[in-house]
Formats: C-alpha cells, structure tokens, sequence
C-alpha cells in the first residue's frame, strides 16, 4: 500500500476483494463530524465541531486563516486523528475503514500538489484510478481518466511532465486525479487558489456538477462571492468551531461576517440573480 503524494491511498499488488460504495440517495449523509475535537501539538485546532455533508451537495468551509477549515477537512479525509468525537464516513467511523476501501469512498485534493519525479500529467491523473485496481471497475479506468483530463482543461498537455506545468496548471491536474478516482465523497482544499478568473468559475462548476451526479462536495474557499454562487450550504469556522451553517443567503450576513472576519462589510443582493455579494467597507 503507498500513499499519493496528494492525498488519499492507493492500492497495488495483492489484496482482498474490495467492496465498491453504495450509491447514496440525494440528501443522505455521505459523512459527518460530531463533537470533533482536533490538537496540533499543544493547540486545540477544532474545539468541538459539529457537520453533515450530503449527497446532491455543494458545501462550502469559509472563514479566516487560522479559523480551523483545513484541519476539518482533513480529519473529515480520516488524515487527522480526532482528540474527540467522531467523524463517520458512508455510515462507519472512518477509523473502521481499511485504508483501501476508504480510498473508494473519498477522494482528498490537499492544497499544494507536488512530485518528486516527472511523471506525465496523464499518469499523475491516472493515480487518481489506483484504488480501482483489481476490481470490476478497472475496465473504467481509461474512460475516467479521459472524462477528468477534459473536464479540467488538461488534455492537451497529456504528455508534458508536471515539474513542468504553472502553478494553475498543476493545480487542474490535481483536481482530475481526484475526479478521476470517482469517489462519493469529494474533499477540496481551496481549488481554486492558484487559478485565474476563467478557472475559479470552471471548478466550481465542476463541484456542482459532481454534486448534481450525486456526490458530497465539500469545499474550502476564501471567495465569498465563489461560496455564495455555488454553494449549497456554507459552514462559516471561527475559532475552531462553526460560527454559522446554512444557505448562503441566509448565512451571509453583514453583522456575522463583519464579526468572525473583523471586517466592516456590507452584503447586497446581485442585481440579476440575488446571489448574496460580500463587499468590503472601504473609506
């Protein structure tokens, strides 16, 4: 068993006959956290946390650096211990899962993506197939491979070496790894942080066409305005707990988020669509 330098497992070699995730109807809980607790060292990162991410999903983590939205994430990946509480993933502790059948069942893009080794773009996307080997589902592989490369707008650097990409590059290739091991659960650690205007709006339509098809996509992001548009639900952290969870258009508010960012801001609906826009009070 090895571990992709991106996060997640990948399985090769011999081993047992794994079992494939069940399908989830939309609106059932993929995963969850209760009372989750999370230490680094001698700080207590998440101080109690409660969250459900649900299949036909868009959920948005937002709040400021430090408030504790990537640790979540990766103790909701099962990549963090919990000091407390429990985080369950497809209706077991995550803890209970072997390491290749909870590769199965989520897929972790991390925030940074780095290799030692040249590979090609299309096999560092096809690492994304490994924990599908041996099953029935390996005769997929090349079709997922291929539906991840276009969706990301990488296919037609397929062969140039990764070492060799911009960082906005690296990062789409990242994200097709994760799409291609077509897991139910997507965990995303701020996507859309090294890609320009074009990008930022090309993956989150990506999340909500995952959640559409049926998955879980939980999201870190630092736009608003991102959260606001394709989100279903945002969980605003502050501090190491959920300050807020609900529809954006609920949870955007001027005298939450100018609390928990210490920002004066004012929110105003979009003038076409009413989406909640969070602007800064300037001058």
């Amino acid at each position: 068993m090895i571990r992709s330098p991106f996060g997640g497992f990948g399985g090769f070699g011999a081993r047992g006959r794994l079992s494939p995730p069940e399908p989830f109807a939309a609106g059932e809980t993929v995963a969850e956290a209760r009372g989750l607790r999370v230490r680094l060292g001698a700080r207590e990162v998440l101080a109690g946390v409660d969250l459900t991410a649900r299949a036909g999903e868009v959920l948005a983590l937002v709040g400021p650096n430090g408030a504790g939205k990537s640790t979540l994430l990766a103790a909701l990946a099962a990549d963090l211990p919990a000091a407390a509480g429990t985080v369950h993933i497809c209706g077991r502790p995550s803890s209970d899962w072997p390491a290749p059948e909870l590769a199965l069942r989520r897929a972790v893009l991390p925030q940074s993506a780095t290799l030692s080794f040249p590979f090609p773009v299309e096999d560092v996307v096809r690492m994304g197939r490994a924990p599908w080997a041996g099953t029935e589902q390996a005769d997929e592989d090349d079709v997922a491979v291929a539906a991840a490369m276009a969706a990301t707008e990488v296919t037609e650097f397929a062969a140039r070496p990764f070492s060799a990409l911009s960082g906005g590059e690296r990062a789409r290739v990242a994200l097709a790894r994760v799409l291609a091991q077509t897991a139910p659960l997507l965990l995303l650690d701020e996507p859309t942080a090294a890609l320009d205007l074009r990008h930022q709006e090309l993956v989150l339509r990506i999340c909500r066409e995952r959640a559409a098809a049926g998955d879980a996509v939980v999201v870190v992001l630092h736009d608003l305005g991102l959260a606001a548009g394709y989100a279903d639900r945002v969980a605003v952290l502050e501090g190491g707990l959920v300050a807020a969870d609900g529809p954006p258009g609920r949870v955007f508010t001027e005298g939450l988020l100018s609390t928990v960012y210490r920002q004066p801001v004012e929110v105003v609906p979009h003038p076409r669509t009413g989406t909640p826009l969070v602007l800064p009070l300037r001058g």
